[in-house]
């Protein structure tokens, strides 16, 4: 029988923070995957309480040091009224988590109120503001000393890693998996060698290190009102990388006009409408910090990350499902099979997608 988990005290658990005026309630908030979020209501002000997820972030005390280092860096440099940044809220003791009894890590942060989150792109317009949103994020934190910061998961979006995991994953064939994906495993590996586009100019210096959000979904863009973008969120996995990271994992995730784990690939495809609308919102905010080495790849890097994705779900697939949660025995080989769809897709699209940075940069 289930043993059902006993809700946190959170009164206890907020009361360690610095908070403003009585805690009245908590429940839970948002549609993350990782961490626990919960909205705080308080007499003065509300506030958002997660929990860490400390098995996919193993250093919360870096982890935590890359947010306070990243938010105060904004928060000084801020000059557009609309954009929020998030606050962390330091605990009484002066640090900003909080560790329980059981081993949970906590933080809180001021909850910007009068926001709202979609989780699909519903029009050119949102992913506008989507794109700009993202690039006013690169572009403020240009100057930001990047070797201040760690990784926090490391080799996260290192393409030379996920392919030697996946060709162990294929050699080792721990499940008996191997000989049912034949074909997938031939699309992945007949696309390996370009995949080193960005990665080579990157370690010969041609293509800078930066701030990068590195989780650039349609989700973790707050907007107002009004629909404009007011806030980046979820600054996890802020750390250094290459701008291809950000540009090419929205494209991925804002232009699919089918969901992760759709069945049928042939509703699988990049909408090239919202590709044009997000790249013209993040190079409004990006092109004259961008460099040459780094404007020729942008298009490109859509594949690029689309490609690590898959071989992602597809090296779980073959090593039994050991990390993504999966709610039937192929989900994680739909999955697969979704990406390189839309890697297809992408290939089928790509002259018009580099004519279109072309004429925005």
């Amino acid at each position: 029988m289930d043993v059902k988990k006993p809700e946190p005290d959170f009164y206890a658990i907020v009361n360690r923070f610095q908070t403003e005026g009585e805690i009245m309630h908590a429940c839970p908030y948002g549609s993350g995957h990782i961490n626990d979020s919960y909205k705080v209501t308080a007499l003065k002000k509300n506030y958002l309480l997660q929990r860490v997820n400390d098995s996919v972030f193993k250093d919360i005390p870096g982890l935590t040091g890359n947010i306070i280092k990243v938010t105060d860096f904004l928060s000084g440099r801020l000059r557009d009224d609309r954009m929020k940044v998030l606050k962390i809220i330091p605990t009484h003791t002066g640090n900003y988590y909080f560790k329980d009894d059981e081993g949970n890590y906590w933080r809180l942060f001021d909850f910007i109120e009068g926001s709202k989150s979609y989780d699909r792109v519903e029009n050119p317009e949102l992913a506008f503001e989507g794109g700009k949103a993202y690039g006013w994020f690169l572009k403020m934190l240009d100057e930001f000393p990047v070797n201040r910061l760690i990784e926090t998961i490391p080799d996260f979006h290192n393409i030379t890693y996920r392919l030697n995991n996946f060709r162990n994953a294929v050699k080792k064939d721990g499940c008996g998996r191997v000989s049912d994906v034949m074909k997938d495993i031939a699309f992945a590996e007949d696309r390996a060698k370009e995949m080193d586009r960005i990665r080579m100019p990157g370690a010969e210096g041609k293509i800078p290190m930066r701030v990068t959000h590195n989780d650039t979904k349609i989700n973790n863009v707050l907007f107002g009102e009004d629909n404009h973008a007011v806030c980046i969120i979820d600054l996890d996995t802020v750390m250094p990388g290459y701008v291809h990271y950000d540009f090419g994992d929205a494209i991925r995730t804002f232009t699919n006009m089918a969901d992760e784990d759709e069945k049928d690939i042939c509703h699988v495809k990049m909408d090239l409408t919202l590709f044009e609308a997000f790249s013209r919102g993040f190079l409004s905010e990006t092109k004259d910090i961008l460099k040459p080495a780094e404007l020729e790849t942008l298009a490109f890097s859509a594949r690029l990350m689309t490609y690590i994705i898959g071989m992602r779900f597809l090296t779980d697939y073959l090593e039994g499902d050991t990390y993504y949660k999966t709610k039937y025995p192929d989900h994680n080989l739909v999955r697969a099979r979704v990406q390189f769809r839309l890697i297809e897709s992408m290939e089928e699209q790509a002259p018009a997608m580099l004519k279109i940075v072309e004429d925005l940069k």
